[in-house]
């Protein structure tokens, strides 16, 4: 499941295992609109910066990319030149394209007003699990299962750096809020610091026990999430600079799928085996747990005010959380849905 919040807060879309999109009105939890037209399970979903259209991507029995309009639910494009599972959608920051990765060694750029393919990457010898813009939307990075990470120049398709280092497939690549640093996690256990201009190595980040699943940036930079596998089940803050593990965060029962710093940065949340979790990063305290879902939580995801917290399960469900309150569950706005 996947969940994305709209910039103007009003709704919230969720891609699910039961091949729709759906847009829920925030404050009442009620379902505006089911977009029907995916034929298997939906891997990710995702706003344009201003609002008006959604992107969705689907597994291997679909291998489709679906744009949608917002206002009307009207599937505007089927993106369909990917012949396997799409991993990874990235809007760029200004909206006008789109990238996506998939289980094959290509990364297609699509114009969002068309639906054509503007370019395709190719460089990578294994499948593509994770495709992000840099902040000023210039170049593209990308993971691979070959084990490196590219930044591609965006207008060219120009490979500008490759970084290599890690020793498993690169599972999570995040860019710092300056775009100066790009964080990449790998199921060699270890997170590694590159910076983007000179490519050099900075730092690898050593601790996790089992894949690292998820990178985030603290709005400031200075601090980064790593979270690990069921085989690890722990969170780790780091200091960008220097590398050093500041906390360790422990109590999931199994594997860590999201993470996610609230825009202040004051609070971080987790997403894992049933429960949510809210951190202090400063002093590692848990501040409270979520319970209410009775499946895997396999998103987690602010509102850009920071007041919501959504958070999607493998149970069919999304809630949504009153970050102010802590224990006010605001909506239950995705009960399981029959069709």
């Amino acid at each position: 499941m996947s969940v994305s919040f709209s910039p103007d807060i009003r709704t919230i879309a969720s891609g699910s295992i039961d091949s729709t999109v759906r847009i829920w009105e925030v404050t009442t939890g009620r379902n505006i609109k089911a977009l029907t037209g995916h034929t298997d399970l939906l891997t990710s979903v995702s706003f344009s910066p201003d609002g008006s259209t959604l992107a969705s991507g689907s597994r291997f029995g679909d291998s489709t990319l679906q744009l949608w309009d917002v206002n009307t639910g009207r599937n505007i494009h089927t993106l369909s030149d990917h012949t396997y599972w799409v991993k990874s959608v990235s809007f760029s920051p200004d909206g006008s394209i789109l990238a996506s990765g998939a289980e094959e060694k290509s990364i297609r750029i699509w114009d969002v007003k068309t639906g054509r393919i503007v370019n395709t990457f190719t460089g990578h010898f294994g499948w593509v699990e994770c495709v992000s813009f840099s902040p000023d939307g210039r170049t593209l990075a990308s993971g691979s299962h070959d084990r490196t990470v590219r930044i591609w120049d965006v207008k060219t398709g120009r490979i500008v750096n490759t970084f290599t280092g890690h020793f498993g497939w690169v599972e999570c690549v995040s860019f710092s809020p300056d775009g100066s640093i790009l964080a990449s996690g790998s199921r060699d256990k270890t997170v590694r610091i590159w910076d983007v201009k000179t490519s050099r190595n900075i730092n690898i980040l050593t601790g996790h026990a089992s894949y690292v699943y998820s990178v985030s940036f603290s709005p400031d930079g200075r601090t980064l999430a790593s979270g690990g596998d069921f085989n690890d089940s722990t969170v780790r803050i780091w200091d960008v600079n220097t590398g050093k593990n500041i906390h360790t965060l422990t109590g999931h029962a199994s594997h860590v799928d999201s993470v996610n710093f609230s825009r202040d940065g004051n609070i971080l949340a987790i997403g894992g085996s049933g429960t949510v979790r809210l951190w202090d990063p400063k002093s590692g305290k848990n501040i409270k747990i979520f319970r209410g879902h009775t499946g895997s939580v396999s998103c987690v995801s602010f509102s850009p005010d920071g007041s919501i917290l959504a958070s999607g399960s493998m149970d069919g469900t999304i809630l949504l959380w009153d970050i102010s309150a802590f224990e006010t569950e605001i909506h239950p706005s995705a009960q399981r849905q029959t069709r």
